[in-house]
């Protein structure tokens, strides 16, 4: 899916990092929380803006991306409210979006079963289903890798 696209019903979704997508570990790079890298990948099959929104900068930054990436999670945009955001003036970091998912929100992290749930109540493909789909994704990626021209 290309992050760059999408749908008259999909949501701008700011996504933090540490203690989210994985365990607190700052400045390293914790394990996986359950359910994170599938959910955040059925989100952007479904058309949803995704963007990193974390405290992370500089190689911490780059680290979090790359872990992302690998893991087959390709944002929108990181700590920006688009690619190559200008930063003028009295700058603020503040993100125009729709949701936020952070384990910082007041109750904490409800899960990502249940942010899916929230998100697509329509849905019903299991939870399963979503982790299947996201270790099938990773593993053909790494199997059998795009080459870039």
């Amino acid at each position: 899916m290309n992050p760059n696209f999408i749908r008259s019903n999909s949501k701008v979704i700011a996504v933090d990092f540490d203690g989210t997508i994985v365990t607190h570990r700052y400045p390293e790079i914790g394990k996986p929380v359950p359910g994170a890298l599938a959910i955040i990948m059925a989100l952007q099959r479904k058309g949803h803006r995704l963007i990193l929104w974390t405290y992370r900068e500089g190689r911490y930054l780059e680290e979090a991306v790359a872990y992302c990436r690998t893991h087959g999670i390709e944002f929108y945009a990181v700590n920006e409210n688009y690619p190559g955001e200008a930063q003028q003036g009295n700058y603020s970091r503040k993100l125009n979006a729709d949701i936020f998912i952070d384990d910082r929100n007041a109750g904490g992290l409800m899960g990502w079963k249940e942010i899916w749930q929230w998100l697509h109540p329509e849905e019903d493909r299991s939870y399963a289903t979503h982790q299947k789909a996201s270790v099938l994704s990773v593993l053909k990626r790494l199997l059998f890798p795009t080459r870039k021209k």
